[in-house]
């Protein structure tokens, strides 16, 4: 099983080994082929990453122009009246990408996608998925669900979501020959992107998500939202088989909240409920998974470092 964990003492040592980690895999990729594709995530445990690619690059020590970048996911029902506004919403996933690594970058990547999130209108979403109720169905086992549009819909609305806004994004990935390098976070319950947690593996592709509570409480939380009735309850968000395509995936956690995640996404069998454990049938299949952790969201992992190596997993302390 080829998963290595390195183990950091805080935020800007996992950021530090992370990018070096990155600039390292970028820099040989960038000698093979002419366009390097990278998947990116956001939330709070890239961003320090981030800022030390775009140093890197801006010092001619990578070539960010011939980077082609795909987002996991992005939010539907932030506010605005057009996509304009939604876009350039300060928690728009749009918005952060810029502020937290293209808008660092002196040459642009050449092509950079986020998932469509912000041309849904939520309330003709949400009409549409009340008046239509045979047109999809949800899939999970907890409260954060796919909703799954089936191929005969009736309902205009939600073919135009499937036809334009869930199948292209894949079929792009596809295009580009896929993803070399994919960047990922980890959710509190172990979710990757908004496939929460409970959803069935079998679910694939760009998937339209009913929001888990937890989810949008932790948003609240954390600060991105002023209470539950602002926070969104759909988003698009590629599925963990989607976002575990990739050549190559490195998985950034810091902090308490995700130890458990961790913990049971490497030590007990993969589980729907632990969106994360998937990256055990990833390795199995010959993907490279490299976790980058801080102490805090290591100390499960390092109270077993006996089962660890049992299990074929290499783990670095780098503390």
């Amino acid at each position: 099983m080829p998963i290595t964990v390195y183990v950091t003492r805080d935020f800007e040592q996992m950021s530090d080994v992370a990018a070096q980690l990155v600039e390292a895999a970028l820099s040989a990729l960038q000698e093979l082929k002419p366009q390097v594709v990278l998947g990116l995530a956001t939330g709070n445990s890239p961003t320090g990453m981030y800022r030390h690619l775009a140093r890197a690059a801006n010092e001619g020590r990578l070539n960010s122009a011939a980077w082609k970048s795909f987002n996991l996911d992005e939010y539907i029902g932030l506010p605005g009246v057009n996509a304009q506004q939604r876009a350039s919403h300060p928690e728009s996933y749009t918005f952060f990408m810029i502020e937290s690594l293209f808008g660092l970058l002196k040459r642009k990547p050449s092509e950079a996608y986020v998932p469509w999130g912000t041309l849904v209108e939520q309330r003709e979403l949400l009409d549409a998925l009340e008046s239509n109720p045979s047109d999809w169905e949800l899939k999970g086992q907890s409260k954060g669900k796919a909703v799954v549009i089936r191929e005969d819909a009736r309902s205009e609305y939600l073919q135009w979501v499937r036809r334009e806004l869930l199948l292209p994004y894949t079929r792009e990935i596809e295009r580009s020959g896929g993803i070399d390098l994919q960047v990922l976070g980890v959710g509190g319950k172990g979710h990757v992107a908004f496939h929460e947690s409970g959803i069935p593996f079998d679910v694939k592709g760009l998937l339209l998500v009913e929001l888990d509570r937890v989810t949008q409480e932790h948003a609240v939380s954390d600060g991105h939202f002023p209470s539950l009735d602002d926070c969104p309850r759909y988003a698009l968000s590629m599925s963990v088989d989607l976002a575990f395509q990739a050549r190559s995936t490195l998985i950034l956690a810091n902090g308490s909240r995700k130890t458990e995640a961790i913990s049971c996404s490497l030590l007990e069998p993969p589980t729907a409920e632990v969106p994360l454990s998937y990256v055990q049938t990833y390795a199995d299949r010959g993907g490279e998974a490299i976790l980058v952790l801080d102490e805090a969201a290591a100390a499960g992992l390092l109270a077993v470092s006996g089962t660890l190596a049992e299990r074929g997993i290499e783990l670095l302390d780098h503390r």
